[in-house]
């Protein structure tokens, strides 16, 4: 019997991975690359360069012959300098010999956990608006994700009260993002601690994504790694790439109790084998510089949030003031077009890229994410044109 070519290799992909969706953000990222004229204010890469100092680190690196294999955990030096900050930053002791897994950006980290600890059938509970990987990386475990709304009204806060309405006997994981990308949004202390009750209560493992936690503006950094009582539950991931602007470097890491950190490493170790050596040489060296990078490029950030959300609101576009992140998240609900109409236009019609809120949860339907990892002049360009689109609507 003959089979239609065409159908042939579709036959072999894995019935899990057909349903689920490419990212909702690379349409827009697609158009953005085919021109030159954008203002791009859609995607979450940082606009400043990493600093020389570890640029130079990484090139003395390879100068020097730094190019095999490391340790599967990472390099000793590297994974020391991580206990040394997490104490400091996070008020968290890890052991580096056990408890620390160097892994290749936050994005590896994420997926080794969740197929470290997940069974088939098993549920997520994650809350969006969310980055986009999040529904996708649990499906390829083969969990089933359970997503938890976040509201204006609440700050897009994760709140107990709606996590109550989602949990199940089949709940394993809370996974949570704040500092937030898409919203900006950070918890409280009293959030932080009622979350930590929460997965106590419900015997859940808490997987803590906190790659935006250095660019963290008023009230302060509150962390999940801080609450000592739910240190045997927590796989606390981090990474270089928005604090020391080092995203292409591909360098993340992830503390846990050491049987958590074993059973990750053991998958890292036959899909990645170690995180590339040059990255580690350059992270052990943004490490040693202590908080002036970060400080500086937090400053610039905190002006550009501040000038955003100002003139968004003047616009007569509702925007909470984000606490965290390089993102805004204003409502177009008033325009009366949906986010992808309105997105969409504005890039065609006045070539500044945003992304709908649409494509980082259900519940983002009617908002815009802004990211403001972009200069100022082009921001205020931005906001000149999205005020005179305003007045054509």
């Amino acid at each position: 019997m003959m089979t239609d070519s065409k159908s042939v290799p579709e036959q072999f992909i894995a019935p899990h991975l057909r349903d689920i969706p490419k990212s909702g953000i690379r349409d827009f990222f697609d158009i953005v690359a085919s021109r030159k004229d954008v203002i791009s204010l859609g995607i979450g890469e940082p606009d400043f360069q990493t600093p020389w100092h570890i640029r130079e680190k990484a090139m003395t690196a390879i100068e020097r012959g730094f190019t095999r294999y490391t340790s599967n955990l990472g390099m000793p030096e590297l994974r020391q300098a991580l206990t040394t900050y997490m104490k400091h930053a996070f008020h968290a002791t890890y052991d580096w010999k056990s408890e620390i897994l160097v892994t290749v950006g936050v994005s590896e980290a994420l997926d080794i956990a969740l197929r470290a600890v997940l069974s088939p059938g098993d549920e997520v509970l994650y809350h969006e608006p969310c980055f986009v990987a999040y529904a996708p990386l649990i499906r390829m475990a083969h969990g089933v994700p359970v997503a938890v709304n976040t509201f204006r009204k609440d700050d897009f806060r994760l709140t107990v009260e709606e996590l109550e309405k989602k949990v199940t006997p089949k709940s394993r994981v809370l996974l949570i993002n704040f500092p937030n990308n898409p919203t900006g949004a950070c918890l409280t202390k009293a959030d932080t601690e009622a979350l930590a009750d929460f997965v106590i209560k419900h015997n859940l493992l808490l997987i803590s994504d906190e790659v935006y936690s250095e660019l963290t503006y008023e009230g302060g950094r509150h962390s999940m790694a801080a609450i000592s009582r739910i240190r045997d539950r927590l796989i606390f991931m981090n990474g270089f790439s928005k604090a020391w602007s080092m995203t292409g470097f591909r360098l993340g890491y992830v503390c846990a109790p050491a049987p958590l950190t074993d059973a990750m490493m053991k998958i890292h170790q036959y899909c990645m084998m170690s995180a590339p050596t040059v990255s580690q040489c350059a992270g052990i060296e943004a490490l040693a510089a202590g908080n002036e990078d970060i400080v500086e490029m937090r400053d610039s950030y905190h002006q550009r949030r501040n000038f955003l959300v100002a003139s968004l609101n003047e616009m007569g576009l509702d925007c909470f003031m984000p606490r965290g992140a390089f993102y805004v998240f204003p409502s177009i609900q008033t325009t009366g077009l949906t986010a992808h109409e309105f997105a969409m236009r504005f890039l065609q019609e006045y070539s500044v890229a945003c992304v709908p809120g649409s494509a980082f949860g259900t519940c983002g339907a009617g908002y815009l994410r802004c990211a403001y990892a972009t200069g100022m002049e082009q921001l205020k360009e931005a906001m000149s044109r999205m005020q005179t689109f305003l007045k054509t609507l």
